[in-house]
């Protein structure tokens, strides 16, 4: 049963959102979210349910071809009403398969990108001109429609923060995917609440302006769904 807790921002009565944090290739922790996920919409229908993954999905876990390979499809409990967002790690896979350079490759391998090679059977010494060419077409073509954002009531999603100061329509790509300070730490109302992954904590973090999901799933801790609806929140951990 969902342990309910007073929201910072609320949705319209018919709709729920189910904002998956970090997964990082762990494919077994989405999975199980997603049964969980399934059976409390089983259990308690809504009109406007809505499944938002926050990014991260490749990189230092042991699975991420398999991960992006179910984003990417359509088996999962909520299809058609998905949003995908796209994470730092996303990224810099894509600068490291569509630029060719040293700098760029190297920056990915050493952020956990073997890892994400080594998923989709490409060799460590494969160079790096040819990786685009050995990950499954439908898997890039995911990850570069990858949304950047997204609102639904007095919340938006994003991966990493907003900057302080900037209008939340006027967000530089940067900072969606990258920012940590000065937004952890702002006590700045952003025009709406942020709902975010990107900076592990041990726990869920939820505070006036913003809801922090990311519980290091990769790194020991957990896969967290924070589960918004009307003026209240609750987490599944896996």
């Amino acid at each position: 049963m969902l342990d309910f807790v007073p929201a910072p921002a609320r949705l319209p009565s018919n709709m729920r959102v189910y904002a998956v944090g970090d997964v990082h290739g762990c494919l077994d922790r989405l999975l199980a979210i997603h049964s969980d996920i399934a059976a409390d919409l089983a259990e308690r229908p809504v009109a406007e349910p809505l499944l938002i993954h926050m990014g991260d999905y490749v990189d230092r876990g042991t699975d991420s071809a398999g991960v992006v390979a179910l984003l990417a499809g359509a088996d999962h409990p909520l299809s058609g009403r998905v949003v995908n967002l796209m994470g730092n790690h996303e990224d810099l896979l894509l600068s490291a398969v569509e630029r060719h350079s040293a700098e760029s490759a190297q920056l990915w391998l050493i952020n956990g990108g073997a890892n994400s090679l080594h998923s989709w059977g490409i060799p460590r010494t494969t160079p790096p001109a040819e990786w685009a060419d050995r990950v499954p077409p439908e898997h890039l073509s995911f990850v570069r429609g990858l949304a950047l954002s997204h609102a639904a009531g007095g919340y938006v999603f994003v991966h990493a923060g907003v900057r302080p100061g900037s209008p939340l329509g006027q967000q530089s790509r940067h900072d969606l995917l990258w920012i940590r300070e000065p937004f952890l730490s702002s006590a700045t109302d952003f025009g709406a609440v942020i709902v975010h992954g990107h900076t592990p904590r041990l726990r869920p973090e939820l505070r006036r302006n913003r809801i922090g999901i990311d519980t290091g799933a990769v790194m020991g801790g957990a896969l967290t769904c924070a589960v918004l609806e009307a003026d209240r929140v609750a987490f599944l951990s896996r």
